[in-house]
């Protein structure tokens, strides 16, 4: 899929004088793959965190009775 993105003008020039015009577009899917990847991890490192915090899992017991209410 092609995306239009905007990057100054210095880091283009930049980009142009040492990355070689075919290797760009995979440089930067590798790039934003890792950027990706490490995003996730924390994410997903957050939400271990939310389910061990037995204060709020004791809040969320709560709200199980609302889970046989009939609402999709």
């Amino acid at each position: 899929m092609k995306v239009l993105v905007s990057i100054p003008d210095s880091l283009y020039s930049r980009m142009v004088a040492t990355i070689p015009s075919r290797q760009r577009s995979k440089l930067i899917a590798r790039l934003l793959e890792d950027e990706v990847e490490k995003r996730e991890q924390d994410l997903y490192r957050a939400a271990l965190a939310v389910e061990q915090d037995e204060t709020l899992g004791a809040e969320m017991k709560d709200w199980d009775v609302t889970l046989g209410d009939g609402i999709d």
